[in-house]
């Protein structure tokens, strides 16, 4: 996994612009992915990359279409020194990974080869170990499950109904 680095308060209008949010189709988002940051991101970044930002990345508003781009580009996770409440959420609600990590956001960078695990919050890169805060144990599911549609669908069946 490659590292794609970025600052602090990366917004909701830098990862989507405003312009493509009648865009459903999520290779459509992916497509303008960062474009308000990094014109080239969509044409560089390959499944399995990561996005290494500082405070507050998904600050802005709470569409959900910047985790549905970051998803839809291939990115396996995004590690922020801290994220704005509702992408936090958005991002687990679809399926994308989110890490905060201070040590990691501070020590990586772009281009480096990294290895994150989503169930213990462990970040390799460089030969350095950097921990994550845990995700709780059922926000974690639901990520895991593909997003909260697929979860929901997932506990009905278990239930007999569905």
């Amino acid at each position: 996994m490659t590292v794609f680095r970025y600052g602090d308060n990366v917004d909701t209008d830098v990862i989507i612009p405003a312009r493509y949010l009648n865009a459903s189709d999520p290779k459509e988002l992916a497509a303008h992915c960062m474009e308000g940051i990094d014109a080239d991101f969509s044409a560089r970044v390959r499944e399995g990359d990561v996005i290494v930002a500082g405070e507050n990345f998904g600050c802005g508003s709470s569409r959900e279409h910047a985790p549905m781009a970051i998803l839809a580009c291939g990115v396996s996770c995004v590690i922020a020194k801290s994220f704005a409440r509702i992408f936090y959420r958005n991002a687990l609600n679809i399926g994308l990974l989110p890490l905060e990590s201070p040590d990691a956001a501070d020590a990586v960078l772009s281009g480096a080869e990294l290895t994150a695990y989503s169930a213990d919050g462990r970040i390799e890169a460089g030969g350095q170990r950097y921990a994550a805060a845990p995700i709780p144990d059922f926000l974690r599911r639901v990520r895991e499950d593909g997003g909260l549609l697929q979860s929901i669908k997932k506990e009905l069946k278990q239930r007999g109904a569905l």
